[in-house]
C-alpha cells in the first residue's frame, strides 16, 4: 500500500495568510487509482451494500466521488456550490474557516455515503449531511481523502465519518 500522505504538497499562507493548504492535486496525479483502493477500503462491503448512491462536494469531492461511483457501479449526486444546479434546488449556507459559503442539492430518496477530498473544521461535511436530510436522502456515512484532526469540530450523529489520511 502506498504512502499517500507524501504525495500531498503543502503550501502555507494559502488561499489567505495563516491557512495551511494541503494541495491533493499530485496525489491525484500520480496515484488516482490507490487513492480509489483506499477511500474504498475506508467502508467495509456491507456498507457500501447498502447505499444506492456516492455524494460528491464540488469540486475534488466529484472527482473521487465518480471515481468510486464508477469502481462500485454505484450512482453519482452532486452537491454544488449555490446557483450551479438547474431545476428545483434546496440550499444551505454554512461557515467556512475563512469565509461563508452556500451548498444546494436535488430532492430524493438515495441511500448514500458523502464524500469530499478534504476535512477541515467540519463546516461544509456539516451542512452536505445537513442538506442532504434536508432533501430526501438517507446519510449512510462521510468519507474524505484529508483529514485535518487538529482543526476537526465536527460534530455529526448520523453514522461514520471515515478517512484515508490524517494531518
Amino acid at each position: 500500500m502506498i504512502d499517500l500522505k507524501k504525495y500531498i504538497k503543502d503550501y502555507p499562507d494559502f488561499p489567505k495568510e495563516g491557512i495551511l493548504f494541503h494541495d491533493i492535486n499530485p496525489l491525484l496525479r500520480e496515484h488516482f487509482s490507490e487513492v480509489l483502493e483506499q477511500m474504498e477500503a475506508i467502508f467495509s462491503k456491507e456498507e457500501w451494500d447498502a447505499i444506492d448512491s456516492i455524494a460528491g462536494i464540488e469540486a475534488r469531492g466529484f472527482t473521487l466521488a465518480a471515481g468510486l461511483a464508477g469502481k462500485l457501479n454505484k450512482n453519482i449526486i452532486q452537491i454544488r456550490k449555490s446557483g450551479k444546479l438547474p431545476g428545483k434546488t434546496e440550499r444551505i449556507s454554512y461557515g467556512l474557516e475563512y469565509g461563508t459559503d452556500e451548498l444546494e442539492m436535488h430532492h430524493g430518496t438515495e441511500k448514500i455515503v458523502i464524500i469530499d477530498d478534504l476535512l477541515a473544521t467540519g463546516g461544509t461535511m456539516k451542512a452536505a449531511a445537513d442538506l442532504a436530510d434536508k432533501t430526501g436522502h438517507k446519510v449512510y456515512g462521510l468519507g474524505v481523502l484529508v483529514n485535518l484532526k487538529d482543526l476537526n469540530n465536527l460534530q455529526w450523529s448520523g453514522g461514520n465519518i471515515k478517512f484515508v489520511i490524517e494531518f
